[in-house]
């Protein structure tokens, strides 16, 4: 009788995998693959789905072609201005765009950072695509930005113009923006006002001060002290000249939510109208994630890293709210936890599974995260699942 009841357990279990990548050694769509094939080597009948999903930063785009949309390539300016072919995703009249594909460190050659001259325009350029592809919804997910220009440079290749006293187009980048002397957005690009544009950050820091863009993410684009002064100086000065072009909303804009998200593009995004919403929370809607929920019995999410960040907007943490509001069973699997178990419960992670635990190794961990992660997902299945 134990073995009849085992039996149909595992012919009702369905298993959603709704992880995110782990960043530097699997895709969100290699981890759903790996976790796949480790829950289909113990129980080779079981019922999974796969929705990998993103927060907003690098690998959204992946995130929606994944789950259904159409890939979109462009030749667009990357940080530097140099030429480079960015994608972004579309279904129907809704587009995914990604500014980490035309605007993130990726972006930069191995070893270099410009925090002063990297410049948002190839983001704009994509958000253009978007329009002239008959987008009416855009779901701009910001993160991993090589730029703090406070999306100037997006702004500018939507038809935005920034000039000096001489009345001079400012350089590209936050620090050109020292320089500015008047910006005039009369000519952005009149479908921006017809269109739904969702920001979507995990971050909710203000432009400027000691929470912002420069201060907080000016270090991690190879900003030295004395670059992030010059660039919060900047982008102060900018909000200011905004604010004597288009009004006290630009001053308010500055200090909200959101504003400071990947170098302060965010801004620029709210300038053009945009709604901010957490990253997670937007791309599970749009992914579909309720309906693939509704028929789950086990849900799997994860990334590189659990750690404090995670409990912040990070996409398990808005993948375990979601599922432990249907009542459903969540465990994460990641690369190293730095989360006690008191926390993931409060966060609705039942158990986490580190790939540290099978390979102590951090560097093999890295090296060979795929067929620990297999081996990871057997033993999800060995102790949730038989």
């Amino acid at each position: 009788m134990a073995d009849a009841a085992g039996n149909k357990a595992r012919a009702t279990a369905r298993v959603l995998i709704a992880a995110d990548k782990f960043k530097g050694s699997l895709t969100a769509v290699q981890v759903a693959e790996r976790i796949t094939a480790g829950l289909r080597g113990v129980l080779p009948d079981l019922a999974v789905e796969a929705l990998p999903v993103a927060d907003g930063g690098d690998g959204t785009v992946d995130a929606a072609v994944a789950a259904g949309f159409d890939r979109r390539e462009v030749r667009v300016a990357g940080p530097l201005g140099q030429e480079v072919t960015a994608a972004f995703a579309l279904r129907g009249d809704t587009a995914v765009v990604e500014m980490a594909e035309a605007s993130g460190l990726q972006r930069l050659p191995a070893g270099v950072f410009a925090p002063l001259t990297a410049s948002t325009y190839g983001s704009g350029e994509l958000l253009r695509a978007a329009l002239d592809a008959g987008a009416r919804t855009i779901v701009f997910g910001v993160g991993g930005s090589a730029t703090t220009d406070g999306g100037a440079g997006m702004l500018s290749a939507l038809g935005a113009r920034f000039v000096d006293a001489d009345g001079e187009p400012v350089a590209p980048g936050g620090g050109g923006l020292a320089d500015l002397a008047s910006a005039d957005l009369s000519d952005l690009d009149p479908r921006l006002a017809a269109v739904e544009f969702v920001l979507a950050s995990d971050v909710d820091n203000p432009l400027t001060g000691p929470k912002g863009a420069p201060a907080v993410y000016g270090p991690q684009k190879g900003a030295s002290p004395d670059d992030v002064k010059a660039l919060d100086e900047a982008l102060a000065h900018y909000a200011k000249v905004l604010e004597r072009a288009v009004g006290a909303k630009a001053a308010e804009y500055a200090g909200s939510p959101g504003a400071g998200a990947a170098g302060g593009i965010g801004y620029g995004a709210l300038l053009l109208g945009a709604r901010f919403r957490p990253g997670i929370e937007i791309m599970l809607d749009v992914l579909g994630f309720a309906p693939a929920l509704e028929y789950a019995t086990l849900v799997i999410t994860g990334e590189g890293s659990l750690d404090e960040q995670t409990l912040h907007g990070k996409a398990p943490a808005g993948v375990a709210a979601a599922a432990r509001a249907q009542g459903k069973e969540v465990v994460a699997v990641c690369g190293r936890l730095a989360l006690q178990p008191e926390a993931l419960g409060r966060a609705g992670i039942r158990r986490a599974y580190p790939l540290t635990d099978v390979e102590p190794d951090v560097a093999k961990c890295i090296a060979d995260a795929g067929p620990i992660l297999q081996r990871v997902a057997e033993q999800i299945a060995r102790d949730f699942l038989t």
